[in-house]
């Protein structure tokens, strides 16, 4: 496969006032680029070039830390553009609904579960919806770059929802007032993709 940069699903000011539209240009044009690029660069000589990222993911604790940091740089921000819309539903509906409901009691419950492991994950990082191995929902958060699809992830899965907590996602807007970026993220939240990524999770697992 050939490794493409993604454009953004929507427009730099479109998830305004909520998510800024300087941090989302500087966020996209300098940090996931430079991501991307530094991930080209450190996979081009290696006989792992043109896998998915998925494939080398269950692998990268045998891979070099460039591939490591700069892959899951790569891509954590496009699971986080597209966890986020300037069209967003009030909740998930149908069998991703359903699930939360059952695994974590309530849509509230979920989002303040999922709320505090943003918040809390110490320095920068990621927190994460996923589809574990058993078809069960489960909240964890990341480190750095790392993701859920990782080998050395403590809590493993497909995400359906990502959730940047690197100060650069927000401080511009938010400065040292991670829980409130985190508030904002929920007004923008795209329901559909987590949605889509759970069926399609699902299928895989059935």
């Amino acid at each position: 496969m050939t490794y493409l940069f993604p454009e953004l699903p929507y427009a730099y000011d479109a998830l305004e006032p909520h998510i800024d539209e300087v941090t989302m240009r500087i966020h996209h044009q300098r940090h996931h680029k430079t991501y991307f690029d530094k991930f080209v660069v450190a996979i081009k000589e290696t006989e792992r070039n043109g896998q998915p990222l998925e494939e080398l993911f269950r692998e990268i604790s045998q891979l070099p830390a460039a591939i490591r940091n700069n892959g899951g740089g790569y891509y954590n921000h496009m699971v986080y553009w597209n966890s986020m819309t300037p069209n967003p539903k009030l909740a998930p509906e149908g069998a991703l609904f359903e699930a939360i409901e059952q695994t974590f009691g309530s849509l509230d419950a979920f989002k303040d579960a999922f709320s505090q492991a943003a918040i809390g994950q110490f320095g920068s990082g990621f927190a994460w919806l996923v589809v574990k191995e058993d078809g069960n929902l489960a909240i964890t958060s990341t480190p750095n770059q790392d993701n859920p699809l990782m080998d050395i992830a403590e809590v493993k899965g497909e995400p359906l929802l990502g959730c940047d907590v690197w100060e650069h996602a927000y401080y511009l807007n938010y400065q040292n007032k991670r829980p409130d970026y985190v508030n904002a993220w929920w007004q923008v939240v795209n329901w559909e993709f987590a949605e889509q990524a759970y069926q399609k999770a699902i299928r895989q697992i059935d």
